[in-house]
This record gives structure tokens, C-alpha cells and sequence, in this order.
């Protein structure tokens, strides 16, 4: 698979969808539904592993997670967060990391913020033939600069800024820029600036499209709801009760019977 899908998005004005996952199971599940792409984050760390925040995210653990959904995943678009620091070290650690990103089965790589540094270096994967996504807003990997889990770009001089670095992450070579966490009008605002697509979480409906992490939207766990989340599913409770109703029928011998068993 490519990134066409996000150039019809423009042409067309396709809302696209998208969602973050991690596994195999969860990819294939994704492969026979309507969404777009799928985005293997660096949020694992705090999802899969039970971090605190995406900082202890590895170049290895994104290797072994996005390898695990490339293998489900045979018809939609995978992209594949560069962990942190993993692109601050230099060219040549760099471009290793890009390297063993792609061989894991990404089709394209996301990259968080705008500076002019990042803007070089997102300039340089795009020569080197690789599709990169740009991340502004809320940057988790910046979370301590940040002060905190805040709404970006929420008076005129942040705003300004946001906006100039959404045009230079475009002019660098991004196909698309997630916007995280940005009040809906200044979303708008940087999408009608740009020609290449915009994807919100927390950012309104004016952008592109939108993106969530399976688990949240799925809700398996119910009390993780920012703002931002909507439930489409109960799926906590689901597991709950089927776990629950496994261990009642082995309890009292209604699991397995003679059609579950293998006879001589």
C-alpha cells in the first residue's frame, strides 16, 4: 500500500479515518472495515506497556509493534511514529532508524513539531524517498516543554505559530500534519492554508480527517474520556461478560462439550 489515499482526500474532499493500533489481532480486525489508514503510535508505550507517557517509547518497541500490524494489515496505508529522540541525534542515527522503521512494514513515518531543525531532517527522509507525516499541536514526545497534557495555540502570537509551522512542515515535504489538541477554528484555519490534508484529534471537524486509538474508541477503558474521545463501542463491558460467562461454563461443566472435545 501508499499515502494515495490521503491525495485523493484532497482531490476528492474524502473525510479520511483513521486509527491507532498496535497489534495483530487489532490489524486484522482493521483490515476488513472502512478505514482509511492506520497509524502505529508511539503511544504503545503507554497503552501496551503501562507507561506514563510516550517518552519511554523504543526504537525497538515501534519495530516489533509495527512489524505485528504490517502482518495483519495487507490493503491499508501503515505509518509508523519515530520515536522519541530517535531522529535528534544526527543524520546518520537518523536515517538508521528510517531504515529499520520502513523494514518493519511502514509505508510512511510520523514526526512530531515544527522547528527548523525538525523541518531539515523531515526534508532529508523525504529525499531519501520516504513519506513523512508531520505532528503539531499537542506533542506528546514534548510534554515537559509543554507543562502539561494542554490545548496548543490558544492566543494570537501560539496560533501565529502553529500556522507557520504547518506551512514550513509542508514545504519541507509532509504528505499530511496531524493536529493535536488545537482549538476547531485555528484547525480550520491551517487547513484551508495548506494543500496537503490534515488530520484533528481534539481538533474539531474542520479538519481532513480524524484519528483515534482503537482501545480508546472501542472503550476499553471507560474512564479514559478526554474531551476529545467519543465511545463508539462498549467494549469493556463486552469483554468483561464474555470472560465472565467462559468462567461460569467451565465452573459448572457447560465448557467444553462433546462438539468442543476431540474423540477417538
Amino acid at each position: 500500500m501508499s499515502i494515495k489515499v490521503f491525495e485523493k482526500a484532497v482531490t476528492d474532499g474524502k473525510k479520511l479515518s483513521m486509527v491507532t493500533c498496535y497489534e495483530y489481532w487489532s490489524a486484522l480486525l482493521l483490515e476488513n472495515t472502512n478505514i482509511d489508514a492506520v497509524l502505529v503510535g508511539d503511544s504503545v508505550a503507554m497503552v501496551m506497556h503501562g507507561f506514563e507517557s510516550t517518552l519511554y517509547a523504543t526504537l525497538a518497541m515501534l519495530k516489533t509493534h509495527a512489524s505485528a500490524v504490517a502482518r495483519g494489515l495487507k490493503t491499508k496505508s501503515i505509518i509508523v511514529d519515530m520515536p522519541f529522540m530517535s531522529y535528534h541525534k544526527g543524520h546518520q542515527e537518523t536515517m538508521e532508524a528510517v531504515e529499520q522503521l520502513m523494514q518493519s512494514g511502514a509505508h510512511a513515518l510520523k514526526l512530531e513539531g515544527g522547528s527548523a531543525s525538525v523541518c531539515q531532517t523531515i526534508k532529508s527522509i523525504v529525499d531519501a524517498g520516504v513519506p513523512v507525516m508531520g505532528h503539531l499541536g499537542l506533542t506528546p514526545q514534548s510534554i515537559h516543554q509543554l507543562g502539561g497534557y494542554k490545548v496548543q495555540g490558544n492566543c494570537d502570537t501560539s496560533a501565529q505559530s502553529l500556522l507557520q509551522d504547518a506551512i514550513d512542515l509542508e514545504n519541507a515535504g509532509c504528505f499530511a500534519i496531524v493536529l493535536e489538541c488545537v482549538p476547531a477554528a485555528l484547525a480550520a484555519r491551517i487547513t484551508k492554508a495548506l494543500s496537503i490534508p490534515t488530520i484533528g484529534i481534539g481538533a474539531g471537524a474542520q479538519t481532513s480527517g480524524q484519528i483515534l486509538v482503537l482501545h480508546d474508541l472501542l472503550g476499553f477503558n471507560p474512564l479514559f474520556k478526554p474531551k476529545f474521545l467519543k465511545h463508539f463501542g462498549a467494549g469493556a463491558a463486552f469483554f468483561h461478560d464474555a470472560l465472565n460467562g467462559y468462567a461460569q461454563a467451565v465452573e459448572h461443566a457447560e465448557f467444553p462439550l462433546p462438539e468442543h472435545s476431540y474423540q477417538e
